[in-house]
């Protein structure tokens, strides 16, 4: 086989990355439906295996935990050895575990098959990975790029639930797991080889410069790191009390599972809208001042859950959630690419993403827990908010602070 030529300092920002983020997209928005299927599939699933909605949520929640595990294994491999290795083997497992829920018999095996093969050693290999690769080949657009690229999930979301739905309709969901299974493996190991080509060499001075700033003062980028993965935590378990539990309130007020589908498909195409403005946005104020505007306007929109719960009404707050929250996460791939060493690109982004996984599984959880103890979405709804104001004094806290810094130099 041909030796591929790794990138040099002209594709940065070039024709070649552009199509690289095509690729990525598409790569993540197949890879994703490992986020989703859970979600959708809840109510069938609480029905098949005879379980109450906070045990059944634990399947999500799982999911979302070995997604975030596998993130940061995944994130290390691309550093080391280029991003297609991981895409490549986490394609092969997520056929696998949609072949293996398919045949469970019992709910703990549909839970394992969902976090190991699906979340840990499949799915993930399309989110974190992807993000820091994509940083790695813009410089001035990078905003911009790192939004785009991880619109793939939530362009998965988009995508995905209505032709689960469909396919749970008419076929059952396990034959439906079969056929999202297969076709993952059919798309995704072709797309991953037409990025063979490895990241570009960065800019000597570039590098010299990322090592002064972070070799610095190392505690500093520890505490950053830390805070970084709290608010990633706190915004993220309360993102997904309407992300995880859409369809079920949905369900609950009579709407029925369809509907809600459809409306879990409006917030996150809404959240792809949301996540382009904001990488403009952040190409213009900077990563940080985009996530403490993305936290303010989440907070807002998941107030306007609690006074509105007619079907029209749902589907605007549900709009303007994913208007809201969209721009959120990419924000941290942003603030890190600023603070830390580009080699430790992938391994670095995906260790802060991965956080904002593991809060939506917390979230995911601990909103079922809240139901089943309340009887109603209500109270989970005000534990969200509590969990984002966490997350809007951390960023405001970093950007004073980063205020106070340029002021003493």
């Amino acid at each position: 086989m041909p030796q591929i030529a790794a990138g040099d300092a002209a594709d940065i920002d070039g024709p070649y990355a552009w199509y690289r983020l095509l690729v990525s997209l598409t790569l993540a928005t197949i890879g994703g439906i490992g986020l989703w299927s859970a979600v959708v599939i809840l109510p069938a699933i609480q029905e098949e295996f005879g379980v109450d909605r906070g045990e059944v949520s634990l399947a999500y929640t799982a999911t979302m935990i070995g997604f975030a595990c596998g993130g940061i294994l995944m994130g290390r491999v691309a550093d080391r050895l280029g991003v297609c290795r991981p895409i490549i083997f986490g394609a092969v497992m997520i056929c696998v575990g949609y072949l293996a829920a398919a045949t469970a018999t019992s709910f703990w095996q549909f839970v394992l098959a969902q976090a190991v093969l699906i979340g840990m050693l499949g799915s993930s290999a399309t989110f974190g990975p992807l993000v820091g690769d994509l940083s790695l080949w813009f410089q001035r657009r990078r905003g911009i790029a790192v939004a785009i690229v991880a619109s793939g999930n939530y362009l998965s979301g988009t995508i995905w639930p209505p032709i689960l739905q469909y396919l749970v309709e008419e076929i059952g969901w396990r034959q439906a797991h079969v056929v999202v299974g297969v076709f993952c493996i059919l798309t995704m190991i072709p797309l991953t080889l037409l990025m063979r080509r490895p990241s570009p060499r960065q800019d000597s001075a570039e590098v010299r410069s990322e090592d002064e700033n972070t070799a610095g003062d190392k505690g500093r980028s520890r505490r950053l790191q830390i805070l970084l993965v709290v608010a990633g935590l706190a915004c993220c378990i309360a993102m997904a009390m309407p992300q995880v539990h859409i369809v079920a309130y949905c369900v609950d007020l009579g709407f029925g599972p369809a509907l809600g589908a459809q409306m879990l498909a409006v917030m996150l195409g809404f959240g792809i809208v949301s996540r382009l403005v904001s990488g403009v946005i952040a190409d213009r104020i900077g990563g940080l001042r985009t996530l403490l505007l993305g936290s303010f306007l989440q907070t807002l929109a998941l107030l306007f859950y609690l006074p509105f719960d007619g079907l029209v009404s749902l589907y605007l707050v549900s709009a303007f959630f994913g208007l809201a929250q969209g721009g959120i996460v990419p924000s941290y791939a942003l603030i890190v690419r600023d603070y830390f060493p580009a080699r430790e690109a992938a391994s670095k982004v995906s260790l802060v993403l991965m956080a904002t996984i593991v809060g939506m599984a917390i979230g995911g959880w601990m909103s079922g827990e809240i139901y089943d103890l309340t009887g109603s979405y209500q109270m989970a709804f005000l534990n969200g908010i509590a969990w984002n104001l966490l997350n809007f004094g951390i960023a405001l806290w970093l950007l004073i602070g980063r205020r106070r810094q340029i002021g003493v130099a």
